[in-house]
């Protein structure tokens, strides 16, 4: 069969067995119905909820004239712009509440949670916000984005009774009503985005971003194949909860589960401890899918040169290792212990080093220092307390120097659960040889490959287009 993939900036067409498998989000297998997509009816659905919060008061009794809000915005990585989108309905509607409960519209803080991503620029507010209420607010200096090297805007709550530093937003702390907007849809960090992850990597520093995202925690037994129940997902809750107790206030939570395509599929608000297992068991039902009748051997995809993280994810051989990584953690309970990936990638030396200044560096010293990806993060501490790359996260659109050893560490367990990795169509195959990955000019070259190496003459193919422009789910065994 002959099928297309995503490959740089276009897309690329192979020949792939007959007896192949596909799966594509939200067609192969129909996601869950989505509520009505008209303004005025998600409108109502979310004021429903707001009114209806779990184990907290309805949002129009949790504050009042005098206070100081801040609503807590998801970065654009995630969440959709179309006019419907949950930020663009929710925030509306959020402001609306606030106001019939005598909050002044001075006194309240958009705030976008973007942690060690690069903060959002005015563009992007726009874009997420719609015109109309980026006018409303940006004048006024009342939409910002998180700065987690603003010390004027950090306080340190000291550990959890875990252990793990807990440095966040002081403005967030200070105000008398924090908003989490969420979304809850598969991410292969522990599961959901949206509840406290959404806090503890949205609104914090690099060192208690560093209590969860390193090899001792990504390389557990626990986190691959992703579940609510890891490791990783036990801080980030134990994190919001420090939090919440050293504020004296819970988060109000505006949660909404997505499907493939981020439209709404139930919006739920309150407390996130409570709220979080309730948004989880309908948000399973798209995300956690029985599918596969027996295991696969190899998984085929495409890699679009922008997508997730931004242009150059699918080309920087960094960010391209942790894409990898993240089809294996989501997709691991039906890959074999043969199973090998051959994934396209253009892979023609495009790091983008406005977007990651630091991965030229950090690449080469991979390169001399002949470590495994796990290894790298004994250098992450020098690099976050690197001048240069903090002044070009705080002010100049890139991410965090930190941000590059947390996609190493995830980057490592596409090696640790495959047999091998080949990347067709490189355009630079030695900086894809540089990674430990194998390369060939064709995918029949390394299907040829795979056969001879790993997987013997009849191999199970599970071909994934379009696994990095939907909202991925994580596949299983019917």
């Amino acid at each position: 069969m002959n099928l297309q993939f995503e490959y740089g900036k276009d897309m690329i067409s192979a020949e792939l067995p007959d007896d192949t498998d596909v799966f594509i989000p939200g067609v192969t297998v129909p996601d869950p119905e989505c509520l009505p997509q008209t303004y005025e009816s998600l409108c109502n659905a979310t004021l429903e909820s707001l009114r209806n919060p779990v184990s907290m008061a309805p949002l129009r009794d949790s504050a009042g004239e005098g206070d100081r809000v801040v609503i807590i915005i998801p970065d654009i990585v995630k969440g959709g712009l179309q006019e419907t989108a949950h930020r663009k309905i929710s925030i509306r509607v959020i402001l609306d509440e606030l106001y019939s409960a005598g909050v002044k519209k001075e006194d309240i803080l958009l705030l976008f949670s973007n942690g060690l991503h690069p903060r959002t620029t005015p563009q992007e507010m726009k874009l997420i916000l719609g015109p109309e209420l980026f006018s409303e607010f940006y004048p006024s200096g009342q939409i910002t984005s998180h700065d987690s090297e603003n010390p004027d805007d950090l306080i340190d709550l000291g550990n959890t009774p875990a252990g793990d530093r807990v440095i966040m937003n002081k403005t967030v702390f200070d105000a008398d009503l924090a908003v989490l907007i969420g979304h809850v849809q598969g991410n292969p960090y522990g599961g959901y985005s949206g509840g406290y992850k959404h806090c503890a990597t949205g609104i914090t520093h690099w060192m208690s971003i560093a209590t969860h995202h390193i090899p001792s925690v990504m390389h557990g037994e626990d986190f691959t194949p992703v579940s609510t129940k890891s490791l990783m997902r036990r801080k980030f809750d134990e994190i919001g909860m420090h939090m919440e107790d050293k504020m004296g206030k819970k988060f109000f939570c505006c949660d909404a589960v997505l499907d493939s395509s981020s439209r709404q599929i139930e919006i739920w608000s309150g407390y996130a401890k409570d709220m979080q297992p309730l948004a989880w068991a309908t948000a399973d039902k798209r995300t956690y899918v029985p599918y596969a009748e027996d295991k696969y051997d190899i998984l085929v995809f495409g890699m679009p040169q922008d997508f997730h993280y931004g242009d150059g994810m699918g080309t920087n051989p960094i960010q391209l290792m942790q894409a990898l990584s993240a089809q294996v953690i989501r997709h691991k309970r039906i890959m074999s212990d043969r199973c090998v990936i051959i994934a396209f990638s253009a892979c023609d030396g495009f790091f983008n080093d406005e977007r990651w200044p630091y991965a030229r560096e950090i690449y080469e010293l991979f390169l001399k220092s002949g470590n495994i990806l796990s290894d790298m993060d004994a250098f992450s501490r020098d690099f976050a307390h690197r001048a240069d790359y903090i002044d070009k996260y705080r002010y100049h659109g890139a991410f965090h120097p930190y941000h590059a050893f947390s996609m190493m560490s995830c980057g490592h367990i596409a090696e640790m659960n495959t047999s091998a990795i080949y990347i067709v169509g490189a355009k630079s195959p030695g900086i894809a040889r540089g990674m430990g990955l194998k390369t060939r000019e064709t995918f029949g070259e390394a299907l040829e490959d795979a056969k001879k190496k790993f997987v013997g003459k009849n191999p199970r193919i599970l071909a994934l287009p379009k696994t990095f422009k939907t909202g991925a789910v994580h596949l299983g065994l019917k």
